[in-house]
């Protein structure tokens, strides 16, 4: 918390100071901090680590499944979540040219070595497969992993969708949300974050203005707090987890 402080102190002298620490203790531990720091439009840069289910033996006290959510709420903060080293690097130039605050939520887990052709921007969503209409598969940056890997199982299942990756949380790519659901049989969202106030009620939020729109399906952590175990494991049995992903998208297209 007194991190934050001296961080919108320095911010006030013309300084781009950037905070980074365990996600849990940079938006819980300091969020009345970062709330003030915000108010004030601080050009303050947070980098949260060990996100979701990242810091697995530690257990419920070091996750970080309401990150995303409490940041969200807080006005004039930007959300980015980089899904490899590319992104990543990305995201602190765009932080450092923002005007304000931002936070990066940045895994603590294996990303694939994967480089995607767009560049990745405030505001706006990647199609990094795009093969029909039949479902759309929408992660965070943190799941891409395994956003990759049920893609392709589901590839081989003879279901031809989209795999979207949502780099940006706030603001967020309304245009591609609102054309995904009028285009595509059913969505589901992936996230290592609970499923209330993350990146599934993001897109529900937006979605839920228009009057038709395909339905959703959320795969993250249920309204519960998670345990501690090897950070794999853990994930797979709160349902981050190719069967579960693909039983998810099988449901809501059928």
């Amino acid at each position: 918390a007194s991190a934050v402080s001296i961080a919108e102190g320095l911010a006030a002298e013309g300084q781009i100071p950037f905070y980074v620490n365990f996600a849990t203790f940079v938006t819980g531990t300091a969020w009345t901090q970062v709330r003030q720091s915000a108010y004030a439009n601080s050009n303050v840069k947070l980098i949260g680590t060990y996100v979701g289910m990242d810091n697995g033996p530690d257990g419920a006290s070091h996750h970080a499944n309401e990150d995303i959510a409490l940041m969200r709420m807080i006005p004039n903060i930007k959300i980015v979540v980089p899904s490899n080293i590319k992104e990543l690097k990305q995201a602190i130039k765009i932080a450092i040219q923002c005007d304000g605050p931002v936070y990066i939520r940045a895994t603590r887990d294996v990303v694939p070595d994967v480089e995607l052709e767009q560049d990745a921007e405030t505001g706006k969503s990647i199609i990094v497969e795009d093969n029909g209409n039949d479902f759309a598969l929408i992660y965070e940056g943190t799941t891409a992993k395994l956003a990759y890997e049920s893609f392709e199982k589901l590839k081989e299942k003879g279901y031809n969708g989209k795999l979207v990756n949502i780099f940006s949380i706030k603001p967020i790519d309304i245009k591609l949300i609102n054309n995904l659901a009028l285009n595509v049989k059913g969505m589901v969202t992936l996230e290592n974050h609970s499923i209330l106030g993350g990146l599934g009620g993001a897109i529900a939020e937006v979605i839920a203005q228009k009057s038709t729109h395909a339905p959703i399906s959320y795969v993250g952590v249920e309204d519960v707090f998670t345990e501690s175990g090897k950070a794999i494991d853990v994930k797979s049995k709160y349902g981050l987890n190719v069967e579960n992903i693909v039983k998810k998208v099988e449901e809501i297209i059928k």
